[in-house]
This record gives structure tokens, sequence and C-alpha cells, in this order.
């Protein structure tokens, strides 16, 4: 992404973008980490903090602003729709306070439930 101001331009790469996308959404509570899904065996895998992006997409639209996709699992018990609401809001202000990006969209799949 490209940013222009009177001093000249900012180039924000999307490794960027992921990086604190995952940061934001593993701290907040209920999620227990990011997901992907094996192509091998198609099963939904937790994933290690170095290998984060892989559960996060994001998607430069032409006006200049971002959507991102977040593939995550939760923890058991806790209120999808509260999760769901609470990681849109902290991503959409993380990533336009810390990049100057406006979100357009951040759309959160809850891959998976984990027990115990």
């Amino acid at each position: 992404m490209r940013l222009q101001n009177d001093k000249g331009e900012i180039q924000i790469s999307s490794e960027v973008f992921t990086t604190i996308t995952g940061a934001v959404v593993t701290a907040c509570f209920g999620v227990k980490g990011m997901a992907a899904r094996s192509r091998k065996d198609g099963l939904v895998h937790l994933l290690r903090s170095e290998s984060m992006a892989k559960g996060v997409r994001v998607i430069f639209q032409e006006d200049d602003t971002v959507s991102v996709e977040l593939h995550i699992i939760v923890d058991n018990g806790v209120n999808l729709a509260a999760v769901s609401s609470s990681i849109m809001s902290e991503v959409r202000y993380a990533v336009g306070k810390m990049t100057g990006a406006q979100v357009r969209a951040v759309d959160v799949y809850i891959d998976s439930m984990e027990i115990g």
C-alpha cells in the first residue's frame, strides 16, 4: 500500500498489516489462535505465532482502503458474536492507528472451537 503526503510517499507491505492484525487478534479474549485449513487432509490447524500470516488475508482496494479476512480458532463456551465484534473493532482501530490506512471491512471466519 502506498500513502502520499506533502513530505513524500510511504510504502507499507502486506506483512506489516498481517503482523499487526495477527497480534491484535490473538490478544483478544476467547481467541485460541489463528487458523489454517490443511490442503492435504482438509482439517483446521492452530497456527504458531511465527506463521500467523497464514490465517490473515489483506486485500488492498483501489480506493486506498484495506479489507482484512481473518480465520480463527476460539475457546469453547465464548459468545461467538461478541468475540467477533470485538475483533472487528480492535483490528479496525489498530490498523488505522498504526498505518494510517482506512479499513473498509474486517471479516472474521471462526473455523473451529477448541474444547479443553
